[in-house]
Protein backbone atom coordinates (compact mmCIF):
# COMPACT_ATOMS: atom_id res chain seq x y z
CA UNK A 1 0.00 0.00 0.00
CA UNK A 2 1.23 3.37 -0.83
CA UNK A 3 0.90 6.15 1.59
CA UNK A 4 0.32 9.68 0.34
CA UNK A 5 2.57 12.50 0.79
CA UNK A 6 3.18 14.58 4.30
CA UNK A 7 3.18 18.08 4.06
CA UNK A 8 5.13 20.15 7.32
CA UNK A 9 3.49 22.82 8.93
CA UNK A 10 6.07 24.81 7.98
CA UNK A 11 5.10 24.30 4.14
CA UNK A 12 1.55 25.41 5.05
CA UNK A 13 2.30 28.05 6.63
CA UNK A 14 4.31 29.53 4.12
CA UNK A 15 1.58 29.08 1.27
CA UNK A 16 -0.38 31.04 3.76
CA UNK A 17 2.75 33.91 3.84
CA UNK A 18 2.28 33.96 0.07
CA UNK A 19 -1.62 33.80 0.25
CA UNK A 20 -2.43 30.92 -2.58
CA UNK A 21 -5.64 29.93 -0.88
CA UNK A 22 -6.90 33.89 -0.95
CA UNK A 23 -6.01 33.57 -4.69
CA UNK A 24 -7.78 30.15 -5.02
CA UNK A 25 -4.42 28.19 -5.59
CA UNK A 26 -2.57 25.30 -4.11
CA UNK A 27 0.73 24.04 -4.55
CA UNK A 28 0.77 21.36 -7.16
CA UNK A 29 3.41 18.94 -7.14
CA UNK A 30 3.34 17.30 -10.11
CA UNK A 31 7.17 14.73 -11.44
CA UNK A 32 7.38 14.61 -14.82
CA UNK A 33 10.07 12.78 -17.04
CA UNK A 34 13.24 14.69 -17.56
CA UNK A 35 16.08 16.41 -15.58
CA UNK A 36 19.70 15.26 -15.65
CA UNK A 37 18.60 11.70 -13.27
CA UNK A 38 15.67 11.05 -15.32
CA UNK A 39 12.49 12.65 -13.34
CA UNK A 40 11.92 16.17 -12.25
CA UNK A 41 9.52 17.71 -9.75
CA UNK A 42 7.28 20.82 -11.23
CA UNK A 43 6.16 23.01 -8.35
CA UNK A 44 3.67 25.43 -9.17
CA UNK A 45 0.94 27.39 -7.80
CA UNK A 46 -2.30 26.11 -9.47
CA UNK A 47 -6.26 25.36 -9.32
CA UNK A 48 -6.70 22.00 -7.80
CA UNK A 49 -8.32 19.76 -10.68
CA UNK A 50 -11.14 17.20 -10.09
CA UNK A 51 -8.64 14.05 -9.61
CA UNK A 52 -5.97 15.81 -7.83
CA UNK A 53 -5.01 14.33 -3.96
CA UNK A 54 -5.87 17.47 -2.30
CA UNK A 55 -3.85 17.65 1.38
CA UNK A 56 -4.97 20.77 3.62
CA UNK A 57 -3.70 21.94 6.31
CA UNK A 58 -3.89 25.77 8.06
CA UNK A 59 -6.65 26.75 5.70
CA UNK A 60 -4.21 25.75 2.64
CA UNK A 61 -4.08 22.68 -0.10
CA UNK A 62 -1.53 21.07 -1.77
CA UNK A 63 -2.29 18.79 -4.45
CA UNK A 64 -0.84 15.97 -6.23
CA UNK A 65 -1.93 14.39 -9.87
CA UNK A 66 -3.02 10.64 -9.61
CA UNK A 67 -0.40 10.05 -12.45
CA UNK A 68 2.57 11.85 -10.14
CA UNK A 69 1.24 10.25 -6.65
CA UNK A 70 2.66 6.63 -7.10
CA UNK A 71 6.03 8.56 -7.66
CA UNK A 72 5.51 10.64 -4.63
CA UNK A 73 4.30 7.87 -2.00
CA UNK A 74 5.38 8.48 1.89
CA UNK A 75 7.11 11.23 0.43
CA UNK A 76 7.65 14.59 2.52
CA UNK A 77 7.37 18.27 1.17
CA UNK A 78 8.69 21.07 3.08
CA UNK A 79 9.52 24.85 2.71
CA UNK A 80 13.59 25.33 3.76
CA UNK A 81 15.69 28.53 4.01
CA UNK A 82 18.79 28.31 3.21
CA UNK A 83 21.87 30.97 2.15
CA UNK A 84 21.08 30.39 -1.33
CA UNK A 85 17.42 31.33 -1.28
CA UNK A 86 13.95 29.78 -0.07
CA UNK A 87 12.01 26.61 -1.79
CA UNK A 88 9.93 24.19 -1.41
CA UNK A 89 11.68 20.74 -0.68
CA UNK A 90 10.91 17.13 -1.70
CA UNK A 91 12.36 14.79 0.84
CA UNK A 92 11.65 11.36 -1.96
CA UNK A 93 12.19 7.58 -0.09
CA UNK A 94 11.40 6.51 -3.55
CA UNK A 95 14.35 8.43 -5.46
CA UNK A 96 17.32 6.23 -5.45
CA UNK A 97 19.80 9.40 -6.72
CA UNK A 98 19.57 12.83 -7.02
CA UNK A 99 21.16 15.39 -8.75
CA UNK A 100 22.58 18.42 -6.91
CA UNK A 101 19.58 20.81 -7.36
CA UNK A 102 17.04 18.24 -5.74
CA UNK A 103 14.78 19.01 -8.50
CA UNK A 104 15.81 16.18 -10.79
CA UNK A 105 16.08 12.15 -8.98
CA UNK A 106 15.62 8.59 -10.15
CA UNK A 107 13.92 5.79 -9.22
Amino acid sequence: MNLPPKVTSRAFERLAEIGAADEGKALRIAVEGGGCSGFQYDIALDAPAEDDLVLEGSGQKVVVDSVSLPFLADAVIDFTEELIGARFTIENPNATAACGCGTSFSM
